[in-house]
């Protein structure tokens, strides 16, 4: 399963994230899979596309960083798969 991450940065927090991602890693549990992310230009928002078959996963992951962000997780699939899903219908 996709899933949208959408990590909202605390106020002045970009510089202590990158800090620490570099210096430690990612602290992704084993099947919790990264697959791509952005940044809004203002360093504010981070969107990142994770994949796993466990949902709590990611319970273990926001341990790591909820000292410098706020997360909202959204389960999505991709366009392909939602026009399969939709096409029966139009």
């Amino acid at each position: 399963m996709l899933y949208m991450v959408i990590e909202r940065l605390k106020p002045g927090a970009a510089v202590d994230i990158y800090r620490r991602a570099q210096q430690q890693g990612r602290f992704l549990p084993d099947g919790l899979e990264y697959i791509a992310s952005w940044v809004d230009l203002e360093f504010n928002t981070c969107f990142q596309l994770l994949q796993t078959d466990d949902e709590r996963l990611f319970d273990e992951w926001r341990s790591h960083w909820l000292d410098l962000c706020d997360f909202e997780i959204i389960a999505v699939r991709t366009s392909t798969a939602a026009f399969q899903i939709i096409a029966p219908r139009l």
